[in-house]
């Protein structure tokens, strides 16, 4: 008998990684390195896996920011702006400097490719959580 985690396993493209810091994300989520920063590409790729409910908290990147989505529906925020329900396949660019968070929904598990272009160092802003009531007020 094989179980649904049997099955999530085989299907994974790439591992699941180690639990993510809970000071930058609320909930469950989990990061694999794929290729690493100062490996002299200047663009490390990270898998990261959320649980359903989980993101990041609001921040902002120096430099442009790539997500390729593999698994799940999901919310993606700019500061200001409306959030907007993402889904599996998509692709989301976003310029550098824009405040934003990330995360997926309350019933899917949501995977994507992370890549940040063209960076000299690693420096990511990290403000406050995207707390319940905000994420229950998505609509």
């Amino acid at each position: 008998i094989k179980s649904m985690n049997d099955k999530i396993k085989k299907d994974l493209i790439f591992p699941k990684g180690e639990k993510a810091s809970n000071q930058v994300f609320v909930w469950d989520a989990r990061v694999q390195t794929l290729v690493p920063w100062d490996n002299g590409f200047n663009c490390p790729i990270y898998n990261v896996t959320f649980e359903p409910w989980a993101r990041n908290n609001w921040h902002k990147h120096p430099w442009w920011q790539i997500l390729l989505i593999t698994e799940g529906k999901w919310y993606y925020q700019e500061k200001g702006e409306k959030a907007q329900v993402i889904k599996k396949w998509d692709i989301v660019l976003i310029k550098p400097d824009v405040e934003h968070w990330h995360g997926a929904s309350e019933d899917s598990q949501l995977i994507h490719l992370a890549i940040s272009t063209n960076i000299d160092k690693w420096i990511v802003e990290w403000w406050k959580p995207v707390v319940d009531e905000e994420y229950n007020n998505l609509d």
